[in-house]
């Protein structure tokens, strides 16, 4: 019988980004306009939906302040500044969430798999880095779906990969509950405690039906 699967996001599950991918974002903002802008003002259009991909909501805070710059070029930005020259980008900032032994456990009860916006190579980089010997299969990243979160796409196609008629996600963004919801998926939210409006965010997952809400992955056990 195949074994239930336990879909993660990555970004703000599996990985603190807030060092990574999210100043990345403030950065490539400040390269382009000059002007600093705060975690809040991220965590507002994460929390408004349809922002999955961090390059352009980049692009999107750029336009918003007021100045045009083409999108590819905004994309060479961010990704210098986050890859850097292989030892010095954000990327090296990422804190890995779960605790020793946490997902190790997981996987004797359930088959390990990603559903993440990011880029398949950056995502299995970061899984290279931190969890080796983790198995996470399917692992469905931004090229592998035609339609991003909060599309369904991604989450049927771990569906139909694994062939297993029970299925979680965990994630941290209204777009990845409505992506859940849609795919008829039972969803776990995270609202970390350092979400400037967590309480927010709480209540959006409470709309979408969130079957669970937790500070972090490692209170994931508690509630499956």
């Amino acid at each position: 019988m195949a074994l239930p699967v336990l879909v993660f996001d990555m970004d703000g599950v599996l990985v603190d980004c807030t060092e990574s991918y999210r100043e990345t974002i403030r950065q490539t903002v400040k390269y382009f306009t000059g002007r600093e802008i705060g975690h809040e003002r991220i965590h507002a259009l994460k929390n408004a939906g349809g922002w999955a991909n961090d390059w352009a909501l980049t692009h999107k805070i750029i336009q918003d302040l007021g100045f045009s710059i083409d999108f590819n070029s905004v994309v060479s930005q961010f990704q210098a500044i986050f890859l850097g020259d292989g030892d010095g980008g954000l990327m090296f900032r990422e804190r890995w969430v779960a605790r020793p032994g946490l997902l190790e456990s997981l996987s004797r009860s359930y088959r390990l798999a990603v559903f993440t916006a990011r880029p398949r190579e950056e995502a299995k980089m970061t899984l290279r880095r931190f969890a080796p010997h983790l198995a996470f299969d399917p692992l469905i990243a931004e090229e592998d779906v035609e339609n991003g979160k909060p599309s369904p796409e991604g989450l049927r196609k771990i569906a139909e990969l694994t062939g297993s008629g029970k299925m979680w996600y965990v994630g941290d963004t209204p777009d990845d509950a409505r992506s859940a919801r849609a795919a008829g998926v039972p969803f776990v939210g995270v609202a970390s405690r350092g979400n400037a409006r967590r309480q927010e965010l709480i209540a959006l997952f409470a709309a979408e039906n969130a079957v669970a809400v937790v500070d972090d992955l490692n209170q994931l056990e508690t509630v499956l």
